[in-house]
């Protein structure tokens, strides 16, 4: 059982799915520093020195003026503007990952389209069959090429 499992972590695809996962949590720490601490603060400028991070109702009958205070009293609160905050880092990442598949899928899509070739052969324009592009008579009908082309 010992063997099996190491071979199962040792495959490329679980290692590479472990590395994805660090770098997204890493990725998500970014993310959720640059709502917090870059975006929110200027949207809660603009929109009269509000901080998100702090608006919430509070649902007991006591006055709280932080989240934290009511976290302290033991008091249930509605923190919306924390479910605002882990919005926007949703729609950023959302947003980051899609732009990243995006380019993958355009960088993959230019791999797979083959480059188009100079045609090898051409059509004998008397029997029909696939002949040399040099040829100048048809090994088929034995028709001469050059002459025929240069009348068309």
């Amino acid at each position: 059982m010992w063997k099996e499992f190491k071979e199962f972590a040792m495959r490329g695809n679980v290692i590479d799915l472990a590395i994805g996962v660090v770098i997204g949590g890493a990725f998500g720490k970014i993310v959720t520093s640059l709502v917090n601490d870059m975006i929110m603060p200027l949207v809660g400028m603009l929109l009269g020195r509000v901080e998100f991070s702090n608006l919430f109702i509070n649902l007991s009958a006591t006055d709280h003026k932080t989240i934290a205070e009511a976290n302290t009293a033991g008091h249930a609160t509605l923190n919306y503007g924390l479910f605002i905050n882990a919005i926007l880092d949703f729609l950023i990442i959302a947003f980051s990952v899609f732009f990243v598949i995006r380019q993958l899928n355009k960088l993959r899509k230019q791999k797979e389209e083959p480059k188009k070739e100079e045609a090898k052969t051409k059509e004998c324009p008397f029997c029909i069959s696939r002949i040399p592009v040099a040829a100048t008579r048809c090994p088929a009908c034995t028709s001469q090429l050059v002459k025929a082309e240069e009348g068309a």
